[in-house]
């Protein structure tokens, strides 16, 4: 299972919320390029950027992104407020791997679907779950449909696959829920990234059993708890 490196983008810094609270940072650093170039350096196979900025309504970071797609020798995928298909096919033009769509993938399903099925295997459907369910609009709100029901939608749409964060561990540093995962890989009817909790190898070794075949990391990565760049197989976990 590979650990791919999350980017998240506020204010054209690079910072780490906890839970997705703004003013909640535990990392704030001035510029994602730099930040971008240090996990390539360590070897990362893959880097994933959030535009927190364009989640948040305020000026994107399509110009840095650019120059990191340029600079960049390994795939990356893209998320942050993207909602519609003009976005879609910039990032796609300009050489992003997978782009990464939420809440309006959610709520509106037609729209989803014409998306996946124009792009197919371009697209990650992020489905972020607290206390098992569905959270929309930065994690505020609960959605109106369950997990079951939303897999049922998307079972045969060419997704690239389906992105997990767990908030209810995202961000604490103690670990993963070995159980959610567990549940969410095999009831999904797609390959599952998952996000949320990672803070050893252990923990990136129980999500390889668990079937996931990667993972998103944020604080334990800039914090120095977990340092996948060291790893027998750098950034890869075998469970």
């Amino acid at each position: 299972m590979m650990v791919i490196p999350a980017i998240d983008m506020l204010d054209h810094k690079v910072v780490q919320l906890v839970g997705g609270v703004p003013g909640s940072q535990k990392v704030t650093i001035d510029d994602p390029l730099t930040v971008a170039r240090s996990w390539l350096e360590k070897g990362a196979k893959y880097l994933h950027l959030v535009d927190l900025d364009a989640a948040f309504g305020k000026e994107n970071n399509i110009p840095v992104i650019k120059r990191i797609i340029s600079e960049s020798d390994v795939p990356v995928e893209v998320g942050g407020g993207i909602r519609d298909e003009a976005t879609i096919k910039e990032l796609i033009d300009i050489g992003v791997d997978r782009v990464i769509i939420g809440t309006k993938g959610i709520k509106e399903p037609d729209w989803l679907a014409e998306m996946v099925n124009k792009y197919p295997g371009k697209i990650v459907l992020s489905l972020d779950t607290k206390g098992g369910k569905i959270t929309v609009k930065g994690w505020q709100d609960v959605a109106p449909i369950t997990l079951d029901e939303m897999f049922d939608r998307i079972k045969d749409l060419p997704l690239a696959g389906v992105l997990n964060t767990n908030i209810d561990v995202e961000g604490q540093g103690k670990g993963i829920d070995q159980a959610q995962a567990s549940d969410f890989i095999k009831r999904c009817p797609h390959e599952v990234i998952a996000s949320g909790g990672v803070t050893s190898l252990d923990d990136a070794k129980l999500l390889d059993r668990c079937g996931a075949p990667a993972a998103v990391v944020g604080i334990a990565i800039y914090t120095g708890l977990l340092e996948p760049w060291t790893w027998e197989t750098p950034w890869i976990a075998k469970g």
